[in-house]
């Protein structure tokens, strides 16, 4: 049996708007990213702003973070080829040779093409076995089927091996079928019709799974079916076992497979969550994991950052913005909060 879901109920979208005082501008606004195209763009004007940033006296940081966080990476990219053919200069050579530090590495993760920036992102994950459970299923996990093919083109291109070849040498087990079923792009795109039966018959195979190798089932569900049918699956779960899903991942696998099953769990049953839970682990520890600030704001900055914020402060109590001011530091500080925006969200 399937069914037409219709629109049922307020969308995020609305809500978050609503919660920014914007709900009556959905026009202008048009995205869930902080970064967005700036209607005011002028080649000219970006270029030359850079260029006196870097050969006046002393580096204006400012101005730079001014520009790079005020347009999308399309528009980012249109700058520096029209750098490139005013100055005969690189751009992002030019600013790596005058900034340092985290600074410097949020500039060049501005300037990549997308497709880039996911290919360097994920071949660093692979090849740090710390951060492949994460990063490397939040790229495969997240990403638009379009945007994941041009990453893995990309990939193949500058470090001249298949993106699955670096998966099976460096991972093993569930993590890489995981890993390998997702590099696939194989996701069910959400129709808009709940399966019911379906719905059944993937809570059935989820609680028939036992015995010493219980994973094919997961492995097919988490990698294949859109987000939308998994979270109602897991809801099903719940009704039909009284544990929750994460309870039976939790029993029946440990180390990098149990790890992975968890975040995926996470990102299904609420992306921008998931991301808020990790900017705050990332802000609670000792010292902010600067890395990690940068990489999510970056990655979600143009598609669900304002929904990551949302959350943030839902379930924290404190603005993202505000945290980011309190717990950060150094020189990428006005970038990380330039990317963030203002807003009290």
């Amino acid at each position: 049996m399937s069914v037409s879901c219709g629109m049922l109920g307020t969308s995020l979208t609305q809500e978050i708007l609503s919660s920014l005082g914007l709900a009556n501008k959905t026009a202008a606004w048009g995205t869930l990213g902080t970064l967005r195209t700036f209607l005011s763009f002028s080649v000219d004007k970006d270029v030359q702003r850079l260029l006196k940033a870097i050969t006046g006296q002393g580096v204006d940081h400012s101005a730079i973070v001014d520009v790079l966080t005020n347009r999308s990476r399309e528009q980012r990219q249109l700058i520096s080829r029209a750098f490139q053919e005013r100055t005969k200069q690189d751009l992002l050579k030019s600013l790596q040779a005058a900034l340092s530090g985290d600074l410097e590495k949020i500039v060049v993760a501005l300037l990549q093409p997308a497709a880039q920036f996911d290919a360097q992102e994920l071949r660093t994950a692979l090849k740090t076995s710390s951060c492949a459970e994460d990063v490397a299923l939040e790229i495969l996990a997240t990403r638009a089927a379009p945007r994941l093919q041009a990453c893995l083109a990309v990939y193949k291109h500058d470090f001249q091996v298949e993106a699955e070849e670096d998966i099976r040498t460096e991972t093993n087990g569930i993590l890489q079928d995981l890993l390998l079923a997702l590099s696939k792009g194989a996701r069910e795109s959400y129709s808009g019709i709940i399966d019911y039966n379906l719905e059944e018959q993937d809570v059935q195979a989820l609680q028939q799974t036992g015995g010493s190798s219980p994973a094919g089932q997961w492995v097919l569900l988490f990698t294949q079916r859109s987000p939308e049918h998994l979270t109602r699956v897991f809801d099903r779960y719940q009704r039909c076992t009284g544990q929750e899903l994460e309870d039976a991942i939790r029993n029946c696998f440990h180390g990098d497979a149990q790890l992975a099953l968890l975040s995926l769990a996470s990102m299904m049953r609420n992306t921008a969550l998931y991301f808020a839970d990790k900017l705050h682990h990332a802000l609670q520890e000792t010292e902010p994991n600067c890395q990690v600030l940068m990489w999510v704001l970056i990655s979600r900055s143009e598609s669900d950052l304002l929904s990551i914020r949302a959350e943030f402060k839902k379930k924290f109590g404190k603005s993202l913005y505000s945290s980011l001011q309190d717990a950060v530091s150094g020189d990428c500080r006005s970038a990380l909060l330039a990317l963030c925006r203002a807003e009290d969200i």
